[in-house]
């Protein structure tokens, strides 16, 4: 069980340069032109509703500015590289942007929602002079389900994934265990089995210092430091832990070419999943062994959460799921015992059940933070005698029957809402495209 655990970690926590739903479809895009092997005449994607509505408004990195699925997918056909998998973009020159954008300006790539199916779905059909070749990702955002070429299939994993499932969830590993039993797991691990997970510390740290360095995306990071240092807001843990992780998705969400470390699927799961650890451990320094468990726990209960959630939703995941993992992870370094991680959790689900998903974007920032606040306020309840109790709206008489609970509401109670929320941003989307062509 610890070499699954161990190994759990390393497929769900690696590093990626870019929001992951419109590197998904710059990956699918990539793939299909190697498989190609001749010059491109037609691009179309499909992609879920959920891939089209967290890659709508986000800064695409290295696109100078650029954003959406479109120049992404541009992006992927000229110079992706699908053996980088979700850091996908890192291949693409400077030389090859300025023809990525005139594809997009053309209506070359093409782009069509789909309403039904999986909530991970981007298919990519690239026709040549003499082939054509298709490439599908389900179920995960680097999970290739089916490569063809001139119809001869290449690679076929899961032909059940071709129609997919409405929430993207899986049977995970850690499904089998209790909260309890994963971080007993996690406390029996050796600092080699998991200091790969302290290279996250320094990645998202990396992109929280570009946010805290510039103004970007909506400034939010940005604002809460420029608060601290005139002494309006205190330097508390609740605060540098909104402003760390702020300020990382703000420099994210505006397109800067830097690398996080995901979580789940997520970068900005990622970001919510460390940096409030980082900043508890920035106050109360801990030894590297304490702090690569803490980002196990941290990372195990947020998967633990998507298990019943889904991969992509229609409730924020870094609300209802990173910022659980990281309450779990701050308690258990506090000390405070089992139950009090199992309140921290309770507390969070309290307090963010129900914030709803609408895009990746640079407000995205707005609700981080909010994460980040609810993780560290949660543990520090619990610390001093505060934890929600049993049966008290959607929280159970245990933490798991509580995450089944956050699961079936967001699962099975909010499909309607996710359809809305894309057919509300798709209106904005194209009232905003009219505007700029009246302005």
């Amino acid at each position: 069980m610890k070499n699954t655990i161990i190994e759990l970690l390393k497929s769900e926590v690696k590093p990626a340069l870019g929001c992951t739903e419109p590197v998904a479809v710059a990956l699918a895009v990539a793939k299909a032109r190697e498989i190609l092997g001749e010059e491109c005449i037609e691009c179309s994607i499909e992609v879920s509703s959920n891939i089209y509505k967290n890659g709508m408004g986000v800064g695409i990195p290295g696109s100078n500015g650029g954003v959406g699925l479109e120049i992404a997918a541009a992006m992927g056909l000229l110079g992706g590289d699908s053996k980088l998998g979700l850091a996908v973009l890192e291949s693409v020159q400077e030389s090859q942007l300025e023809k990525a954008q005139r594809l997009v300006d053309e209506g070359f790539i093409r782009v069509y929602p789909l309403k039904e199916g999986d909530r991970i779905y981007a298919r990519a059909v690239l026709k040549g002079e003499k082939s054509v070749a298709e490439a599908i990702i389900s179920t995960k955002h680097d999970n290739f389900v089916l490569l063809k070429k001139d119809g001869q299939v290449l690679l076929n994993t899961c032909m059940s994934n071709l129609q997919g499932s409405a929430s993207s969830r899986s049977d995970s590993p850690v499904a089998s265990f209790t909260i309890r039993e994963l971080i007993q797991l996690v406390e029996r691990l050796e600092l080699s089995d998991i200091d790969f997970l302290l290279e996250g510390v320094n990645m998202n740290t990396r992109m929280a210092n570009e946010g805290l360095s510039h103004k970007l995306g909506a400034g939010v990071g940005y604002s809460l430091k420029m608060a601290i240092e005139d002494g309006f807001i205190s330097a508390d843990l609740v605060n540098m832990a909104m402003m760390l992780t702020a300020a990382a998705s703000d420099a994210r969400m505006s397109g800067i070419k830097l690398p996080v470390m995901s979580s789940n699927g997520s970068g900005n799961h990622g970001l919510t999943a460390i940096l409030p650890i980082v900043a508890y451990n920035e106050e109360y320094p801990q030894s590297d062994e304490r702090l690569a468990k803490a980002l196990a726990i941290s990372h195990l209960v947020i998967g633990y959460v998507k298990n019943y959630t889904g991969r992509l939703s229609p409730v924020c995941g870094c609300g209802v799921a990173a910022s659980v993992g990281s309450a779990a992870a701050i308690a258990w370094l506090m000390e405070l015992g089992y139950e009090a991680v199992e309140g921290a959790i309770s507390n969070v689900i309290a307090n963010l059940s129900g914030m709803i998903c609408d895009g990746a974007k640079a407000g995205c920032a707005y609700k981080l933070s909010s994460a980040a606040a609810a993780a560290m306020q949660s543990a520090i309840n619990v610390k001093y005698g505060s934890i929600v109790p049993k049966f008290n709206g959607i929280v159970g008489e245990t933490v798991e029957q509580s995450i089944r609970n956050l699961g079936e509401v967001s699962d099975r109670g909010m499909s309607v809402t996710d359809a809305v929320i894309v057919d509300v941003m798709d209106r904005m989307n194209k009232n905003k495209a009219a505007s700029i062509i009246m302005a």
